[in-house]
């Protein structure tokens, strides 16, 4: 149990801190002798290394495009049913 809140707090530390560098290095850590959820979710990690690694490494991030998204399905909810195809093209485009 202390392996697991150890490895736990080292993982929040490389989110927390953007340490991507790390994830490598904390992925072989948690791949040697571990409680088995924890060595499940680091083969989970190493699945998509690239891609966790420059989440935890760049500074951007696509928070303005999921907030798009979720204006139009927002918007797709409130008019289903309720008004054709081009009133909806329309509200999006007069709203972008």
């Amino acid at each position: 149990m202390t392996r697991a809140c150890d490895l736990a707090r080292a993982f929040a530390d490389l989110v927390r801190h953007r340490r991507g560098c790390l994830l490598l290095e904390w992925i072989r850590q948690a791949e040697q002798d571990p409680p088995k959820p924890m060595k499940g979710f680091a083969g989970f990690l190493r699945q998509d290394l690239d891609a966790i690694a420059a989440g935890l490494t760049l500074r951007w991030g696509s928070g303005v495009i999921e907030g798009h998204v979720n204006r139009v399905g927002t918007l797709r909810r409130a008019m289903y049913g309720r008004a054709s195809f081009e009133l909806f093209r329309s509200r999006i485009l007069t709203q972008s």
